[in-house]
Order: structure tokens, then sequence, then C-alpha cells
């Protein structure tokens, strides 16, 4: 584990955005505890998670911002 000092700004600001998340978390509880998920939804993921362990994999974060015009 490296120092503050030796750690890059993009790695500082994650440490800090993880532990704001953490303290959040801790504050506030996690908002979709207890919610159910819908079973279209849940499936999607089953389908997704058997892709990732056949070694397929999804689109990069680039690709979907592109999709979603978001970049």
């Amino acid at each position: 584990m490296s120092t503050i000092a030796q750690m890059t700004k993009e790695e500082l600001q994650q440490l800090i955005e993880n532990a704001i998340e953490k303290k959040l978390l801790e504050m506030i509880g996690d908002p979709d505890e207890g919610l159910m998920l819908r079973k279209t939804f849940r499936q999607r993921l089953l389908n997704q998670h058997q892709k990732v362990l056949a070694g397929e994999r999804g689109q990069s974060l680039e690709e979907v911002l592109s999709q979603l015009d978001l970049e």
C-alpha cells in the first residue's frame, strides 16, 4: 500500500470517494435494502452473470455512454 504522497490524483480521489460512500452508507443505510427485483431484471442479471462466467464480455463503458449520448 502506498502513502498519500505517493498516490496519483486519481487514486487519491478514489480513496476519498470510497471513504465518503462508506460513511454515508453507515449513516443512512442502503436505500434499496428490502426492495424486490422485478423478475425480468433478475433474469437479465442472471443471464449476464452466465455470459461473464462463459468468458463473454459486455459492452465497454465508452460504448454504453456513446449509445446513450452521454459522452
